[in-house]
């Protein structure tokens, strides 16, 4: 079932399955952030899997993505989490279970350490909370500001950004400039405050946030466990959903 809801001023489009909320106890209701450049549709089959097992699956489009609108000023991650909390609030939920991927995971951590009271259980898959810039990167950025050369050779360009992989030609409009705003945000720093029961789901072959994150976040919050799913990549909901919502259950 799909709903609106004005957040912020913002038209917020989100999809519910399962049970409505009266008829769940505490923790059985997820809420689902997707990732950068997706949007609520593409974690369907996992939310069809965890609603036939008795949970309520929440999913937004988060703002700037899928039909929601786009934010109005340049958001960060303080702009998000306020977002998600209004979220909770305008639904009536009580205490969640958070569930974020990827750029949604970062989401997902500011959330629990701003709102820990509202967070039965946080799950965190494939979270890009810890930045690393490598030198081949830096190499790369000074050569085309240097020489200006991508501006003129389109075929260059496509190739930069996909040795780079970014995902900042994708991006529309005021989504560019929150790209480049939460692009290089660190999230290291927030995992020590992280004071909530904590779920780590991974893919051992994620290309995208490698395995090694996945034990440093693990290492940094107190109160978690961390599931590998083997010969995986980044996007479990739709490599093997089935493994992802098993690995949830577990």
């Amino acid at each position: 079932m799909e709903e609106k809801v004005n957040i912020k001023g913002l038209n917020i489009y989100y999809k519910v399955l399962g049970e409505g909320k009266t008829s769940l106890p505490t923790g059985r209701q997820v809420l689902i952030l997707h990732g950068w450049g997706s949007k609520s549709d593409r974690w369907q089959t996992t939310a069809k899997l965890l609603s036939g097992r008795g949970f309520q699956v929440i999913i937004p489009d988060l703002p700037g993505f899928g039909q929601s609108d786009d934010p109005n000023k340049v958001w960060g991650f303080n702009d998000y989490s306020d977002f998600v909390n209004e979220f909770i609030n305008s639904l009536e939920l009580k205490k969640i279970s958070l569930l974020g991927h990827s750029f949604g995971g970062n989401v997902a951590i500011k959330y629990s350490v701003d709102h820990p009271e509202r967070i039965n259980q946080l799950y965190l898959v494939g979270a890009a909370a810890i930045r690393e810039e490598s030198l081949k990167k830096k190499v790369i950025y000074i050569l085309a500001k240097t020489f200006g050369f991508l501006s003129f050779v389109p075929y260059l360009k496509k190739i930069f950004y996909r040795i780079i992989k970014t995902d900042y030609p994708h991006a529309h409009g005021i989504m560019r400039k929150v790209y480049l705003k939460v692009i290089k945000k660190d999230l290291s720093s927030l995992l020590d405050n992280v004071n909530v029961p904590t779920t780590i789901i991974w893919g051992e072959k994620d290309p995208i946030t490698p395995l090694r994150h996945a034990h440093i976040i693990n290492s940094k919050i107190k109160n978690s466990k961390l599931e590998i799913i083997p010969k995986i990549g980044h996007n479990l909901h739709s490599e093997c959903p089935g493994m992802l919502v098993d690995a949830i259950l577990k």
